[in-house]
């Protein structure tokens, strides 16, 4: 078979390997969230409410995933299964364009094999997917931009062809809609700013083709750097609160600790060969500008002090295309070709045991055991406290029975009170399960003073009567002259936080509603 043969036959079969792990991310997902998924999450019901109320901007986020998820809603609707068909698909094309990363890089079989299955199978990735989020779409932005760059690297010898300036407009489009998505592409952008310095690719910058991408990026980015210009940059206190408050636990040692985890950690063998590959090995070093890309978008987190393991987690995908590339080429030695079998099965075998841990595959009840079993306590990064699950668990339970509880307290009212009752959430998860099962249940608007919700404000201001859930009775008589408590909320595997809720009945508002407004006012 002549060489131009067998490399048509690569080609072709290498795609179809590519494919099937793809497919069988998939069917992952699709699996769990048609026979396996615990209930709803918080931040999911938060983004339906944001998709409610579509803007150029949100508190916490940037606008496009809410865009996504109002189209989604219109054409699946808002059921689990329909809800998390996208981060689904968009899980299988990062499999896919991981595979492809691997295929530029000159891997062959194994290095495929190595670098999608340490990806397919990462706690880390699993669990993101397994929800409607921005993160999920997160992923699959940093593998596209990457995948950009390793084109533009590889054309570097017409850097003025029309096929690089093309690339090069492609990355600036990935950019800008990634960083519509989540800011965290902003940390791309300056990985690959050093990266241009420090490299041959250096070059580019006498031409005009990397500006015409940053300009791109910006244009799409600014509606949302418009919006926070008018809304006293919110975006920034709720960060800066973030960090200080909410993730004040972590700590650059919890943040390496996390990161050897929640990749799996039988897979730092494959993205440490991928960081040796990519600025020691002679070939690999030509696309160093990768290495540069991960290696500053790592130290702007570490530096930040405060990082979760989940914001470094969309730049390993490159990694393991690297990883696996250099592990094959270790492969041909005859002394340790068995890792070509025995990697990918331990990859496989450890992935499997903890992919309970992020796929709600169990019952609750064989869940907990299984966790005790592994000696894995619940865990929360936010320094929360804990019962029987984690709080990614815990936070799938509770909200269809907060809504029935706070639904039996409203109809205890007379029909003349109700039509001017509205309910009052402590945060936004409470506010946006109120929202949503307002369909099903017999129950009025909601209002709530954190992140997005505070600036949609108490909306008509007529009401005499605020249903609160959760708080203290001593509280609310600061507002109100008149409060009784009029139920509880029972939630056994919910947050602890959310569960045992006092439902108070407040009427007669010592101060106007405006006045109050100012100091729910709660970005966090």
């Amino acid at each position: 078979m002549d060489l131009s043969k067998k490399n048509e036959n690569f080609g072709r079969n290498s795609l179809y390997l590519i494919s099937a792990f793809a497919f069988f991310e998939l069917l992952i997902h699709l699996y769990t969230n048609a026979f396996a998924s615990y209930g709803y999450f918080r931040d999911e019901l938060y983004y339906i409410a944001c998709s409610n109320h579509l803007a150029a901007g949100y508190v916490d986020q940037p606008p496009l995933s809410s865009y996504i998820l109002f189209i989604s809603i219109k054409l699946f609707g808002d059921s689990i299964f329909a809800l998390r068909l996208f981060p689904a698909i968009a899980s299988s094309f990062t499999v896919f364009i991981t595979g492809l990363m691997v295929r530029k890089l000159n891997g062959g079989y194994f290095a495929i094999t190595a670098a999608c299955i340490s990806l397919s199978l990462a706690p880390q990735f699993l669990g993101t997917n397994t929800y409607y989020s921005m993160n999920t779409f997160d992923w699959l932005f940093w593998s596209l931009a990457a995948y950009l760059v390793i084109l533009i690297v590889r054309s570097d010898d017409s850097a003025g062809s029309k096929e690089t300036q093309k690339l090069w407009i492609w990355l600036g489009l990935v950019l800008g809609l990634g960083l519509l998505n989540k800011i965290d592409l902003l940390w791309f952008g300056a990985g690959l700013f050093v990266g241009l310095i420090l490299t041959p690719q250096r070059k580019y910058f006498k031409t005009i083709q990397p500006y015409v991408a940053g300009i791109i990026a910006l244009v799409l980015f600014m509606p949302y750097v418009v919006w926070n210009s008018t809304h006293n940059f919110a975006t920034l206190e709720f960060m800066h609160r973030a960090a200080t408050i909410k993730y004040s636990s972590q700590n650059p040692f919890t943040f390496i600790s996390d990161i050897l985890l929640v990749m799996n950690p039988v897979t730092i063998p494959v993205w440490l060969a991928g960081i040796y590959f990519l600025f020691f090995h002679k070939e690999g070093k030509a696309y160093k500008l990768i290495g540069y890309i991960f290696l500053v978008s790592f130290l702007i987190l570490v530096i930040n002090w405060h990082s979760k393991a989940e914001y470094i987690a969309p730049a390993f995908p490159m990694l393991f295309a690297a990883g696996g590339v250099m592990l094959e080429k270790l492969a041909v030695r005859k002394s340790i070709a068995w890792i070509q079998y025995a990697l990918p099965a331990i990859i496989v075998l450890i992935g499997l045991i903890l992919m309970p841990l992020a796929l709600p595959i169990l019952s609750v009840e064989t869940f907990i055991h299984y966790s005790q079993t592994l000696g894995i306590a619940p865990s929360s990064g936010e320094a929360q406290q804990l019962e029987s699950l984690p709080q990614f668990y815990a936070d799938m339970f509770g909200w269809k029975n907060m809504a029935d509880s706070v639904s039996k307290v409203y109809l205890t009212l007379s029909p003349a009170e109700r039509k001017k009752t509205v309910v009052f959430a402590q945060n936004y998860g409470e506010a946006g399960a109120i929202d949503f099962f307002r369909k099903d249940l017999p129950l009025p608007r909601v209002i709530c003073g954190h992140n997005n919700y505070w600036y949609w404000g108490p909306g008509d201001t007529t009401f005499t009567t605020i249903i609160v859930i959760g708080g203290t009775k001593e509280d609310d008589l600061k507002s109100c002259d008149s409060v009784d408590q009029a139920g509880t909320i029972h939630s056994k595997y919910a947050m602890p936080y959310e569960n045992n809720l006092p439902i108070f009945i407040c009427k007669d508002l010592k101060l106007p509603i405006f006045v109050i407004w100012q100091s729910v006012r709660f970005f966090i």
